[in-house]
Formats: structure tokens, sequence, C-alpha cells
């Protein structure tokens, strides 16, 4: 899952991306109002950590820019700024969580996994198609009853999949969504192929009732 920081204290930024990173989330991040933008215009994140104050532009001027586009990208609001007045506007525009500073670690990573499950689970705390299960909070995949073994990427991309079933995914879209801003420095796709002849490897072997199919010359989708 991919995370957007948008916050310009690089003391804050740095000990909130290590902490994600260590939770095996996929962070970006941005110090300013600009660079932030530029992010949620190129990229869709499945969270974005948003602060209201940057030194060239106030976070609640991006959220608005955000919702402008139309995009759904759930955001939590870090702010110094604990008013009711500030809360209620911020949700207002259409955040999906407030959280003052100084916050606890573990209360940030409660929020974000919380926004993403409405996001992206329909409140649920799994994600279901046909006999796989997919657990988030705890990276587990059960096929049946039998837990299913991946390394970190072939989650991800099973992960992605599992959001989008049956719909075609273009390999650029899963490579920023799996990869993120490392996709630059990619020559081809090729990475991108090995993932996903594992995964469907494993998924076969492991009796899924499910497959990663080739769409020509577009990308794949999770079909039954």
């Amino acid at each position: 899952m991919k995370i957007l920081i948008i916050e310009d204290e690089p003391e804050l930024r740095e000990v909130v991306q290590h902490f994600l990173e260590r939770e095996l989330f996929l962070v970006e991040y941005a110090a300013d109002y600009q660079s932030g933008l530029d992010k949620i215009i190129s990229y869709e994140y499945d969270c974005i950590l948003l602060d209201i104050m940057l030194p060239d532009g106030n976070g609640m001027d991006l959220l608005k820019e955000l919702k402008k586009l139309d995009k759904k990208d759930p955001v939590i609001i870090l702010s110094a700024k604990d008013s009711v007045d500030d809360k209620v506007s911020g949700l207002e525009i259409g955040a999906d969580d407030y959280l003052a500073k100084p916050f606890h670690l573990a209360e940030l990573l409660a929020r974000i996994k919380s926004v993403i499950r409405r996001k992206n689970q329909d409140g649920e705390n799994k994600l279901h198609y046909r006999n796989i299960s997919v657990y988030p909070d705890s990276r587990k995949v059960i096929i049946d009853d039998n837990e299913l073994v991946l390394n970190r990427k072939e989650y991800d991309v099973l992960y992605y999949f599992m959001v989008n079933p049956e719909k075609t995914l273009q390999k650029t879209m899963l490579a920023e969504a799996i990869w993120g801003d490392y996709i630059d420095q990619a020559d081809s796709y090729d990475f991108i192929y090995s993932q996903i002849k594992n995964l469907r490897r494993k998924l076969k072997d492991n009796g899924a009732k499910a497959d990663l199919q080739a769409v020509y010359g577009i990308g794949y989708k999770l079909i039954s």
C-alpha cells in the first residue's frame, strides 16, 4: 500500500517515513505545496498524510485541488493547529481524518489502516475474491483454509489486483502502485512480468480459483 507524506518538517517526515516503511508501506514524500500537487496529479495513493502549514501554500488548498480532480485518495490531515474550526473545515472539504501534532506513531498507523479499510475493503478486515482472502493488516493470504506464502512484491501485486478485481490494469498503473517513484529508474517493465509469472504459478499450485490474465498490449486482470 502506497502512502504520500506532504510535510515540510524534515525530522517529523523522516520519522514517519521510516516507521511506515518498517510496517511495509511504500512511502513517498513532498516537502512543499507545489511538489505535493505534482504528486497527487500524477499518481494515486492509498493514503495521503497532509500538513496544513506548507512553505509555499496551505494544505487546505491542496485538499481542495485534490477534490477538484475528483480523486478518491483518502487524506489524513496532520496539523499543530488543534482547533475545532480547523478540524471541521478539513473534514467538510473532504479529509477522511484529522490528527493533531504531536501524535503517537501507533495511533497514526491505526488511523491509516482505518481509512484504507474504508476505501479499499468496504470497512471489512479482508479482501475476498473467489476462494482467495487477503488480510492487509497482517499481510496474510488464505486460499480455502491454507496460507499462501508470498514475498513482499508478490503480495503487493496480488493486493492491487484484489482491490481491482476483473479490471484491466495497465502495466504503468501497476508499476506506479507497487514500485512508486523507483519506477522512473526502470528501463522496461520486464520485472512486472517476472513477479506476475511467479504469482500465477503459486496461485495455481495452491488451488486458487482465480488467475491473472494477460491483456495483450495493455496489462493484466484478475479473473475467475
